[in-house]
C-alpha cells in the first residue's frame, strides 16, 4: 500500500534511539478535556480512553465526573470496568476494594434497564472468584444475556479477574471473534498511516527581493550626464558642419533606440538565465567542498530517493538521477532553507518531496523540465538588429569626432575626445540602470506569478495527502482492538501448545515492548503504539512458570519464531527496574540457573512530549499499555515468596468479594 509512500530515516539521540526509525505524535484533539469540562464531557472522554486501552486516564475522569454528580447505571459500569481492567484481583488496594465495595451498594439506586443488568453482572463475575467454578452458571446466564457490546467489554477489560471456569466456557467464542475482528477494517492497507507523520505545511521560496530601486535612483544621474556630455559633442559638430552634425544625431537616435528595442528582451533573458544558473550551483553531498549539514543530506536523500522511483518512460533510474542533478541540488537548496528549523523531521516533509519528484516527471513528460522561458526567445534577426544598431552607434560616434576635427582647431579636439568617452561611459552606465529597472519590474511580476503558482500546487497536493492519511489512519479504538485480537489469538496459541485449560492457570500476564527497529506513534494524551513488539507471555500454573515470546510485526500481524523457557518458582531469584532518563525503562529477571536477562520496557519519551502533557502521567500511561506495571508485581511477587505467593493469590484462596445490600 504505501511502497514509495513514506520513506524510512534511522535517528539517535544520545545513543538511547538508534533503533527507532521514525516516531511521531499526532495532535488530536478528541481525547482532550478541560479541567472546567462538564461530568457528561469528562465521562464521554473517559470512556474513550477505556475503549482506547487507558484504563488510569479512564479511571481518574470517571471518578471526576461522578465526583460531580454524573452517576447512573452506565457511568457506574464503566467505572467498574475502569477500575478492574489490566488488574488482577491482588492489584487492587484496600481503598480501591472499599470503593468497588461502596459502588456495589448503589445499585438499588438506579434505574432499571440493560446498563444495570450489565453493571449487576459485572458485580457477580467479581463475587465469583472464591466460588467453585461449578457454581458460575447462573452468572455466565445473565454474561451471555448481555448485549454483545456489554459483554465484549467484560470480557475484555475484566480479563485478569474472570475465574478460569468462566472464561474457559466463553473463550471459544471470544477467540473467533478476534480471529474475525483481527484483520478488520482492512488493516493491513491501513496500519501503516498511523506511524506516518502530520505533515508540515506547504512553504515556497518568495521572489527575491527587487532591486530595482537603486537602479531607478541612478538612473536619473546617468542619463542626464549622457545628455550634458553628448550635446555638447554634437554642438561642437554642429558649429564645425551643420549639416552632416544633423545627420549624425539623427542616425544615433535612430541606431540607439533600434538597439534598445532589440536588445531589452536578448539583456534579461541572458540575466536571469546567469541568475538561475548560480542558484542551481549547489555542490553535491559527495563532492568536495560539500558544506550539506546533517538536514540537509537527510533531505538530498529524501530526493534522490523519490527521484530514483518517480521515473519518467524510457529513463533508467540512474539515467534520470544523472540528468536532473542539477534540478535536485537547486529543489534541495530550496527545502532545506524553508524547513530548515527547531525539531522538524524530514519525515514531516517527505510529502512536498515526494510531490516535487512527481511534478518533475511530468513536466518532463510535457517537455517543459527545464525553464526555458529565458532562453532563446529573442530571435536570431533581433539580436542581429541589435548588434547592427550598437556598431552603428559605434560608427556614428567616430563620425562626430571627425566631423569636429574638420571644422575646428586642435584646441576644441581634447574636449571632444573627453566628450566622446563621457559619452560611452554615461551611455553605458544610463543603459544599465535602465534594463536593470525594467528587468527588475518584470522580474517581480513574473516571479510573483511563479510563487503563487507553486504555492498553489504545494498548497493542493498538502491538502490531498492530509486528507488521505486523516481518511486512512486507523483510529486508536481500531489499533487497540487490533491488538487485543492479536495477543488474544497469541495466548490461544500458548494454551494450544502446552494443553493447557484456563482452569489450569493461576494467573497470566503479557509484556508487551518494542522490537527493533520500529516505527512509534501515539496521539496526544495516549500511549506509544508500535509497529514491530515483542511478546512476552507469563502463564503460572501449579507447577511453575511458562514463558513464550516472540517477536510481532504488527503491520502485518506476522510473527517470528517463539522462544519458550519453563522454571520452577524458586528458580526465579529476583526482579529489578532501571529507570534512565535519557534512555528508558529496563526489565531484569534474575535466574538462579542462568544469567540475567535485560528487557526493554520502553524507550524515552520526554523529547516527545506535547507542552501541555506531564512526563509521569505519559510513562505511567505507557508502563500501562504495555502490561509493565502487572507483569512487574507478578514477578517480584514470586521472586520475592516463590510458591508461598502463588498459595497467597490462587483464586480459590483469595477473600470473597461479596456486593453490600
Amino acid at each position: 500500500m504505501n511502497d514509495g509512500i513514506s520513506g524510512t530515516h534511522n535517528s539517535a539521540a544520545d545513543g538511547s534511539n538508534v533503533g527507532i526509525q521514525a516516531e511521531t505524535v499526532h495532535n488530536s484533539t478528541v481525547n482532550i478535556v478541560h479541567p472546567d469540562a462538564a461530568p457528561q464531557e469528562k465521562y464521554k472522554v473517559g470512556v474513550r480512553f477505556l475503549e482506547e486501552g487507558v484504563p488510569s486516564r479512564a479511571r481518574d475522569l470517571i471518578s471526576d465526573a461522578i465526583a460531580h454528580g454524573h452517576d447512573n447505571a452506565e457511568v457506574r459500569f464503566y467505572w467498574v470496568l475502569a477500575m478492574l481492567s489490566a488488574r488482577a484481583y491482588h492489584d487492587l488496594s484496600a481503598e480501591e476494594l472499599q470503593r468497588l465495595h461502596h459502588a456495589s451498594g448503589l445499585m438499588g439506586t438506579y434505574a432499571e434497564g440493560e446498563w444495570k443488568d450489565a453493571l449487576r453482572v459485572a458485580f457477580e463475575l467479581l463475587a465469583m472468584l472464591s466460588t467453585a467454578d461449578g457454581e458460575t452458571g447462573r452468572a455466565l446466564e445473565r454474561l451471555r444475556a448481555l448485549s454483545p457490546r456489554q459483554r465484549d467489554a467484560i470480557l475484555h477489560h475484566l480479563d485478569l479477574v474472570l475465574t478460569g471456569g468462566l472464561k474457559e466456557s466463553l473463550w471459544a467464542e471470544y477467540r473467533e471473534r478476534a480471529e474475525i475482528d483481527r484483520f478488520g477494517n482492512d488493516r493491513i492497507q491501513r496500519v501503516w498511516a498511523y506511524f506516518e507523520p502530520d505533515p508540515i505545511g506547504p512553504r515556497a521560496l518568495p521572489p527575491r527581493p527587487s532591486t530595482a530601486a537603486a537602479a531607478q535612483a541612478a538612473l536619473p544621474v546617468r542619463a542626464g550626464l549622457f545628455v550634458v556630455v553628448t550635446g555638447f559633442l554634437w554642438i561642437l559638430a554642429l558649429v564645425a558642419d551643420p549639416a552632416a552634425a544633423v545627420i549624425e544625431l539623427l542616425v544615433a537616435l535612430g541606431a540607439g533606440l533600434t538597439a534598445a528595442h532589440f536588445g531589452r528582451q536578448w539583456w534579461y533573458e541572458e540575466h536571469q538565465l546567469k541568475a538561475k544558473n548560480r542558484e542551481s550551483h549547489i555542490p553535491h553531498a559527495g563532492a568536495p567542498g560539500s558544506t550539506g549539514d546533517g538536514f540537509t543530506n537527510r533531505v538530498r536523500h529524501s530526493f534522490d530517493h523519490y527521484f530514483s522511483i518517480r521515473v519518467p518512460h524510457g529513463f533508467a533510474p540512474h539515467e534520470w538521477l544523472r540528468h536532473t542533478v542539477h534540478i535536485r541540488n537547486s529543489l534541495v537548496a530550496e527545502i532545506a532553507l524553508l524547513y530548515r528549523e527547531s525539531r522538524v523531521s524530514v519525515d514531516r516533509v517527505n510529502w512536498l518531496i515526494r510531490y516535487l519528484a512527481e511534478d518533475a516527471r511530468d513536466r518532463h513528460n510535457k517537455g517543459t523540465l527545464f525553464d526555458h522561458r529565458h532562453q532563446n526567445q529573442t530571435s536570431a534577426v533581433a539580436k542581429a538588429l541589435c548588434v547592427v544598431a550598437l556598431i552603428a552607434v559605434g560608427i556614428t560616434t567616430l563620425t562626430l569626432l571627425g566631423t569636429v576635427a574638420s571644422g575646428a582647431g586642435a584646441s576644441q579636439m581634447l574636449p571632444a575626445i573627453l566628450a566622446a568617452g563621457g559619452a560611452v561611459w554615461s551611455g553605458r552606465a544610463a543603459a544599465s540602470s535602465w534594463l536593470e529597472a525594467r528587468g527588475e519590474e518584470r522580474r517581480m511580476v513574473e516571479e510573483t506569478q511563479e510563487y503563487q503558482e507553486r504555492l498553489t500546487g504545494r498548497q493542493v497536493a498538502y491538502q490531498n495527502w492530509k486528507s488521505f492519511l486523516d481518511t486512512t489512519r486507523p483510529s486508536e479504538l481500531e489499533m487497540e482492538t487490533w491488538l487485543t485480537c492479536d495477543k488474544t489469538l497469541f495466548v490461544d496459541e500458548a494454551l494450544s501448545h502446552y494443553q493447557l485449560t484456563w482452569r489450569d492457570l493461576i494467573t497470566h500476564t503479557i509484556l508487551m515492548t518494542p522490537a527493533r527497529p520500529y516505527k512509534r506513534g501515539r496521539v496526544r494524551g495516549g500511549p506509544w503504539r508500535y509497529s514491530r513488539y515483542s511478546f512476552r507471555l507469563f502463564l503460572v500454573t501449579q507447577d511453575g512458570v511458562r514463558e513464550i515470546s516472540t517477536e510481532f510485526d504488527f503491520t502485518d500481524a506476522k510473527r517470528g519464531d517463539e522462544q519458550r523457557s519453563n522454571y520452577r518458582f524458586d528458580a526465579l531469584s529476583s526482579v529489578q527496574v532501571t529507570e534512565r532518563t535519557r534512555v528508558g525503562y529496563d526489565l531484569e529477571l534474575v535466574l538462579t540457573n542462568g544469567p540475567a536477562r535485560n528487557i526493554r520496557v520502553k524507550d524515552a519519551d520526554t523529547h516527545q512530549l506535547a507542552p501541555d502533557e506531564n512526563a509521569e502521567e505519559i510513562s505511567e500511561i505507557n508502563l500501562n499499555a504495555a502490561g509493565f506495571i502487572h507483569t512487574f508485581r507478578l514477578l517480584e511477587g514470586i521472586a520475592a515468596d516463590g510458591k508461598g505467593w502463588i498459595e497467597r493469590n490462587n483464586p480459590n484462596n483469595l477473600p470473597s468479594f461479596r456486593a453490600a445490600d
